[in-house]
């Protein structure tokens, strides 16, 4: 009965149609909403197209590419020929080339459109924190850049040559001729009743407009113009209102506008540019690219090149001496290993013998290939010291010819005077130059800083001749308007005239963007000045440092020479030793020993012969005179034919005219003229603000090998460069055989080497001369030279501030004096 009654109760809710449909629609609900969670989650990221047919050929899958610029330029036949670098397995074929550094400086002048660089070769403990960041700021120089400043035409954003030049700041000043023609047709409805007789309910125009002007800015900031205004209009107004359906109209004006206070002048002008009232009045600011400006910034450019040209020739004098010491270490390579060869062969010969241990056979013969492997090493960096030159100078990496020097380092001492070189440093760096060209541009800066204080006042005219008629140019004396009448006509009798003049106003209350754009130039003024001064502090200090090397270098050259011939005896010694006989264990240690330190100390000899013809170099980089030293002068280039020919003609006319005083119109001095890039008996320095004749003697430096005191030294001759590595046995014992034959027949040097150098040429002790202002009259130039072989009693000279009477002068040049109790040694040897 339950088991009934539940199924007829279920029976009889399932027949109530309103809760069926109610339990379905749930369902599918709930059914529809899993659908749409689930074709949210599971949505295809690509559409669907009807009629695709699957060719993508057009699609590109990628935005951007590494792609190659469609570019055809010629290279230079110096890549192009390039043959085969030589190296220790190419060097078979090729011909010495004897390059004097004259030569070898012609040649990179005339192959440099850029200036290449080798960055920094010989290290320096002179401050460089200025000077190597205010000329050359651009990373590359080239022949170009003077020019480019010079044409600028303000479009080179985010360059070195942005900004305008001297010819588009000109340009600010030239005449301006505009003009416009214009016809237009209107064919408008107008808002009136039907059968007015003022206005048609649909009005038909032709109209025609014709403008013509020159306009022009004067150097003192006023601006003043023609212009002729022509219009043209013909409708269909009723005639109640017009004596003729067309009518022309012409005028002739001339007008002017002149700053009285801001603005004005051709000095604000020349430095700031034009600036109009319009732009004054809408508070805009003015960039200052005058002419003045450019012809500075054209200035600072030619700065630029002159210290790129400058530090070219450094680089190609440096080169050119580390090539000249790559040749000489590689000859005292080579006769460290030749003599090493002599030893092990004739320890060999003895070991064969019976005589000798195979200890000192395995020495020697290491010590032989040790140097083989430093011949090996100095023979590769010589190609690579080679390379560097020719690359400096733009030459091909390699064409069949091998550069070898010809000319030799100076050994003749060198004495600057500190004060006339000081002096020189001062006028001539072109760093100094270049800063002095900021502080002068920051002062005109504050000149055109300082004339937006005032207010803008422009006075301001305008005269008209209007004319009007049926016609527009016709001769028939008929009133302006009637039928038949000309505009031009009209004009030119004069009737009709009208004017205007007056003054405009523009004054900024407060003027707070004038005064904090004085008080930016002001500190910019402060900055540079700033900065020039601790730039000649820098410059002062550089050249003390490089004034120090030259002195240091040039005694240890003469170190270096003594202690060469003192090893060339050491080893020669122990030679003889064991030639003789006298062959034990430890007179094999000592030639082995005596062979490495002749040939380092061979080496540093010539390292520091070069040291010090670089340290002089360097100090004519210092004082800025390496240009006039290296005969390098820095000239424009030719113009074109035309160029010269309108000079002719203006030089021609300005003779011809007769000369006004600009009084007013005339701009304050900016420069004092062109830089002398030659010193002599004629030439002048600048010393502040002060101009001074400099007497300076030109250098002569002698040429030829240094010798001892005695000069019974035999110098080696310049290395062959052919190093060639093909060994050869001498078919005893199979010793091999290095292939650098030279003969040991050189004399041997006895007695003490003192004095390092002797030269009996006049030029063997060259001295910078001072003006006359700055010469002291009894200084003597007092030196001395240190002697090994002096007796204990006997101190080196030290050179005190004071001067010396010509007893103690004399005294002090024989290089010695006695030691006196209790004195103290002062000063500085030297």
């Amino acid at each position: 009965m339950l088991a009934a009654a539940s199924w007829h109760e279920c029976t009889h809710l399932n027949a109530n149609p309103r809760n069926t449909m109610s339990r379905h629609t749930r369902s599918n609900l709930c059914l529809a909403l899993c659908f749409v969670m689930l074709a949210t989650g599971c949505q295809p990221q690509q559409p669907f197209f009807f009629g695709e047919d699957g060719d993508l050929s057009h699609y590109i899958d990628v935005s951007t590419d590494i792609e190659y610029p469609d570019v055809e330029e010629p290279t230079l036949d110096e890549v192009t020929h390039a043959q085969r670098p030589l190296s220790l397995k190419n060097m078979d074929n090729y011909e010495i080339w004897d390059l004097s550094l004259e030569e070898a400086t012609r040649i990179t002048l005339c192959n440099s459109n850029v200036m290449r660089q080798l960055g920094g070769r010989v290290a320096s403990s002179a401050p460089d924190t200025l000077s190597r960041t205010i000329v050359n700021a651009a990373s590359v120089t080239t022949t170009y850049d003077p020019a480019l400043v010079e044409t600028g035409s303000g479009q080179s954003f985010g360059s070195q040559f942005d900004g305008l030049g001297v010819e588009s700041a000109l340009s600010e000043f030239d005449a301006q001729l505009q003009s416009s023609v214009l016809w237009n047709y209107n064919d408008r409805p107008q808002n009136a009743p039907n059968n007015n007789p003022i206005s048609p309910p649909v009005l038909r125009q032709d109209l025609g407009n014709f403008n013509l002007s020159v306009a022009k800015t004067n150097a003192t900031g006023g601006r003043w113009g023609f212009q002729n205004t022509t219009a043209y209009d013909s409708n269909n107004l009723p005639t109640t209102i017009r004596q003729t359906p067309s009518d022309w109209q012409t005028n002739f004006e001339a007008f002017f506008s002149q700053p009285l206070f801001q603005g004005r002048g051709t000095q604000y002008n020349r430095i700031a540019g034009p600036y109009s009232f319009d732009q004054y009045a809408a508070n805009a600011p003015n960039s200052f690219d005058g002419v003045v400006i450019a012809r500075i910034r054209t200035d600072l450019t030619l700065a630029d090149f002159e210290g790129g040209v400058r530090n070219y020739m450094r680089d190609v004098e440096q080169a050119y001496w580390e090539l000249y010491f790559a040749y000489r270490d590689l000859e005292a390579r080579k006769q460290g290993l030749e003599s090493a060869r002599r030893t092990w062969f004739r320890l060999a010969r003895t070991l064969g013998a019976g005589v000798g241990t195979n200890q000192a056979e395995a020495r020697a013969r290491a010590q032989y290939y040790q140097f083989r492997a430093e011949v090996e090493q100095a023979l590769t960096q010589l190609f690579r010291a080679e390379n560097t030159l020719r690359y400096i100078m733009g030459l091909s990496v390699s064409d069949g010819r091998l550069i070898r020097p010809a000319d030799e380092p100076t050994i003749a001492r060198v004495d600057f005077d500190w004060a006339a070189a000081h002096c020189e440093a001062l006028a001539r760096r072109v760093e100094v130059r270049k800063q002095k060209w900021w502080v002068k541009r920051r002062e005109v800066e504050l000149i055109a800083a300082r004339n937006h204080l005032l207010p803008r006042i422009d006075a301001v005219g305008r005269y008209r001749w209007l004319g009007g008629g049926d016609e527009l140019i016709a001769y028939d004396g008929i009133p302006p308007f009637a039928e038949g009448s000309s505009a031009f006509e009209s004009l030119l009798t004069g009737d009709f005239q009208e004017w205007e003049l007056g003054f405009q106003v523009a004054i900024p209350i407060g003027f707070r963007r004038q005064l904090d754009g004085v008080r930016h130039v002001q500190l910019l003024l402060a900055r540079e000045r700033a900065i020039l001064q601790d730039l000649e502090l820098e410059v002062s200090h550089q050249l003390g440092s490089a004034v120090q090397d030259v002195d240091l270098f040039y005694q240890t050259s003469q170190s270096r020479f003594n202690g060469r011939i003192a090893s060339k005896q050491e080893e020669e010694a122990y030679a003889q030793l064991v030639a003789a006989g006298a062959g034990s264990s430890d007179n094999f240690e000592f030639l082995l020993d005596a062979q490495r330190r002749r040939a380092e100390a061979e080496s540093a000899y010539y390292r520091s012969l070069v040291d010090y013809n670089l340290a002089i170099l360097d100090v004519h980089w210092r004082k800025g005179s390496l240009l006039d030293f290296n005969g390098v002068y820095l000239a424009e280039g030719p113009w074109p034919g035309k160029a010269y020919f309108d000079a002719l003609r203006r030089a021609r006319q300005r003779d011809a005219s007769m000369y006004l005083d600009y009084g007013f119109t005339r701009p304050n001095v900016m420069s004092r003229g062109p830089v002398s890039q030659g010193i002599g008996s004629d030439s002048e320095l600048a010393e502040g603000g002060v101009m001074y004749d400099a007497e300076a003697s030109p250098e002569m430096v002698p040429a030829g090998e240094p010798t001892p005191a005695d000069g019974t030294d035999a110098a080696w001759p310049p290395a062959d460069a052919g190093a060639m590595l093909d060994y050869q046995t001498d078919g005893r014992d199979g010793i091999e055989l290095a292939g650098y034959e030279r003969p040991m027949d050189a004399p041997i040097v006895s007695g003490a080497q003192t004095a390092g150098y002797t030269d009996s040429s006049p030029q063997a002790h060259i001295t910078y001369a001072a003006s006359p202002a700055h010469t002291r009259p009894s200084d003597g130039h007092i030196q001395a030279t240190l002697n090994p072989h002096a007796p204990p009693n006997q101190q080196p000279i030290y050179e005190s501030d004071s001067y010396h009477s010509p007893a103690e002068v004399a005294t002090h040049a024989a290089g010695w004096r006695d030691a006196q109790p209790g004195r103290a040694s002062q000063g500085v040897p030297r």
